[in-house]
């Protein structure tokens, strides 16, 4: 096993960072990193927005549910899928862009992640620690209008970058069995390892030395599968002009 795929197989989130500072220049390296991910007809449909400012990242922890880890990590970069720049490059060339097609989301969301977690590979290879805020999208709208997106950009989701100030367990995945296939689509097998999991799970969330809970995967599957998964970003995407079509 190579330093790289240890460092992957150790991922934790981490919500607790020390006061230290990201260099300048190890963030525009990371910066650097992303960019080197794989994009779908290199459209490099990404745009990151880096915020320093104290009033916008406490608006942003509060449309995030209140994550304080948004307002203390040393960065807080917002990933946007961006189709902007490119139909801007296409109406510079004196043709009208198409807008609004599903592929052009797909391709822009898929950019944008696999930009971040080249970020997110990086810097965990030089210490630091990261956590993802999906929940940036609670409320996508106030978010655009505060980083003042326009048409055809949408939030994916924030990434607190820091210096960790704790040491969390890694969280056990699912068995490969359960998740690697061959040649076609099999489920055989997979609900005596999902049980089995179900209890390492329920083990490992007991045991963890912070927010313990007693809960098995299967149950928290079956809880979030029962609630509505923010039913407004259909209309928010269409408004921002990500149509679907």
């Amino acid at each position: 096993m190579n330093q790289t795929i240890e460092s992957l197989l150790k991922h934790k989130s981490i919500r607790k960072f020390r006061n230290d500072p990201v260099n300048a220049d190890l963030l525009n390296l990371l910066v650097s990193a992303g960019q080197s991910a794989a994009s779908s007809s290199f459209f490099q449909a990404v745009t990151i927005i880096r915020i320093t400012d104290h009033e916008i990242r406490r608006q942003l922890a509060s449309i995030a549910g209140n994550q304080e880890q948004v307002k203390f990590a040393a960065e807080f970069l917002i990933f946007c899928a961006d189709f902007n720049r490119s139909k801007k490059c296409c109406e510079g060339n004196g043709q009208t862009a198409t807008e609004g097609f599903t592929e052009q989301f797909i391709v822009s969301t898929v950019d944008a992640a696999l930009y971040a977690q080249n970020v997110v590979v990086a810097a965990e290879s030089v210490g630091l620690g990261i956590c993802y805020i999906g929940a940036i999208r609670n409320n996508p709208k106030a978010a655009s209008n505060l980083l003042h997106l326009p048409q055809n950009v949408y939030p994916v989701f924030g990434l607190c970058i820091g210096y960790p100030a704790e040491d969390p367990a890694v969280k056990p995945r699912l068995p490969i069995s359960v998740v690697l296939k061959e040649n076609n689509y099999n489920s055989q097998g997979d609900a005596s390892e999902i049980a089995a999991y179900d209890r390492i799970l329920k083990k490992y969330y007991e045991n963890r030395s912070d927010n313990q809970k007693s809960q098995t995967w299967s149950g928290q599957m079956t809880e979030l599968l029962q609630k509505e998964a923010r039913p407004h970003m259909r209309g928010f995407l269409t408004a921002q002009g990500f149509k679907m079509k």
